[in-house]
């Protein structure tokens, strides 16, 4: 084997060791925030630059024409992605929701309050006293 593609050989295992490492994370993170069930603390903008690093070396691959066994742990990272974002997206569906069932139970407080208050005021210092 030439060093040229021992060279090679070994800049391809580096990129698909280093591939692996980030990819690990996403289906951590996707799984974390699963449970979560909440956004919050997550980003779109975050997972969209990191979709589109990963885009961009896809098409580098190919532009280069160094298509090889490494371009399919770029696929398995975006798929890993992917779900992030179907995750991100349910997660803010549920605030969504919540959000919705909050200010339903800030309106009824507000009338319970509300009935409360005229009872109060209707109330006579005579009926105060018995």
């Amino acid at each position: 084997m030439s060093i040229l593609r021992e060279m090679t050989v070994v800049a391809e295992l580096l990129e698909a060791i280093m591939l692996v490492c980030f990819g690990l994370s996403w289906p951590l993170n996707a799984y974390k925030n699963y449970k979560a069930k909440t956004a919050a603390g997550s980003s779109w903008q975050f997972i969209a630059l990191i979709t589109a690093g990963y885009l961009a070396g896809i098409a580098a691959k190919f532009i280069s024409g160094s298509v090889n066994w490494v371009l399919a742990v770029y696929f398995i990272n975006l798929a890993c992605l992917g779900i992030n974002w179907a995750v991100y997206f349910r997660n803010r569906k549920l605030d969504a929701q919540r959000e919705v069932v909050a200010q339903e139970v800030v309106a009824e407080a507000e009338e319970l309050l509300d009935e409360a208050q005229s009872v109060t005021a209707s109330v006579t210092p005579a009926h105060v006293a018995a």
